[in-house]
């Protein structure tokens, strides 16, 4: 059984690489909505923010350092926060782009994708794929990425998309001194092509990860508040955030990722959880400080 927290460390994800404006105007788009919003989270509960950088022209995820560069600098000016990158970035981001977010920027936390996986949107109702890609994701990429965090000082956040993304991860670990122990992993349910919610797989991530391990529960579309109040009760953490969810309740769109932080911290005291603040989470995850 993983290691499990009295204090319970909500992130919230703000954009993602997919999510749209369309779909919900609280997609921040440009440097001073990223900002804004990565402030709401802070205020309502949030400890980490991920950040995806979006092109603030037309949205588009991107690659680019120097549009990242003042989302960085800014949230870093504006609250004590702790900054967690995404080096999976987008579906057309080369290898190089994805981990020189880390090299650069050299953040408390970055996301590390642990398998290669076909990653696809699809319509549940009529079962038809819209849209696909393979996200590579190989072994070579895992040590590179894990030397090149540790080097950084950055602390790797496993993205567990299926019991193989796991696996893969304990078979890497075990050459000495790659990863900075205890580790930390992050269970992502609902996307199409990796494991969906139940308690059941759940319960086969809790039974598989080192007993000195963290982990934080990560739901897409309806699995969002269900993985929360698992990761809740289990002594685990919880990302909520517009890039997995657009909608703070059935047929209700939130209002940003604030009031999915909002939701969170709720659901965490009706366990008897308290909410950690950034300095705690930093902590409680082993993180260097900024």
């Amino acid at each position: 059984m993983a290691a499990t927290s009295e204090k319970c460390i909500i992130t919230a994800a703000l954009a993602g690489a997919a999510t749209r404006k369309e779909q919900n105007p609280g997609v921040p788009y440009t440097t001073q909505e990223f900002i804004d919003e990565a402030v709401k989270c802070y205020e309502n509960g949030a400890a980490i923010v991920h950040i995806h950088a979006r092109d603030p022209e037309h949205g588009a995820p991107t690659p680019d350092l120097e549009i990242l560069r003042p989302i960085v600098e800014g949230i870093r000016a504006a609250c004590p926060i702790v900054i967690n990158l995404s080096t999976a970035i987008s579906p057309f981001a080369s290898k190089e782009e994805r981990i020189a977010v880390v090299e650069t920027f050299q953040p408390e936390m970055a996301s590390l994708n642990t398998n290669s996986m076909n990653f696809a949107v699809g319509d549940w109702k009529e079962h038809k794929v819209l849209f696909e890609i393979v996200f590579e994701n190989t072994f070579q990429q895992l040590e590179w990425y894990g030397k090149t965090m540790k080097d950084a000082g950055t602390s790797p956040e496993f993205e567990i998309y299926d019991m193989g993304g796991l696996y893969n991860v304990l078979f890497i670990a075990e050459q000495e001194g790659l990863f900075v122990e205890p580790l930390h992993f992050q269970f992502v349910f609902g996307v199409l092509g990796g494991m969906p919610f139940s308690t059941r797989n759940y319960g086969l991530f809790l039974e598989t990860i080192p007993d000195d391990a963290t982990f934080s529960s990560c739901g897409v579309g309806p699995a969002c508040f269900a993985s929360a109040y698992h990761a809740a009760v289990n002594g685990g953490h919880i990302r909520v955030g517009l890039e997995d969810n657009i909608w703070i309740s059935k047929g209700k769109l939130s209002e940003g990722s604030w009031d999915q932080v909002k939701k969170a911290s709720e659901i965490a005291k009706l366990a008897d959880r308290e909410i950690a603040s950034p300095d705690e989470a930093r902590e409680i995850l082993g993180l260097k400080k900024p």
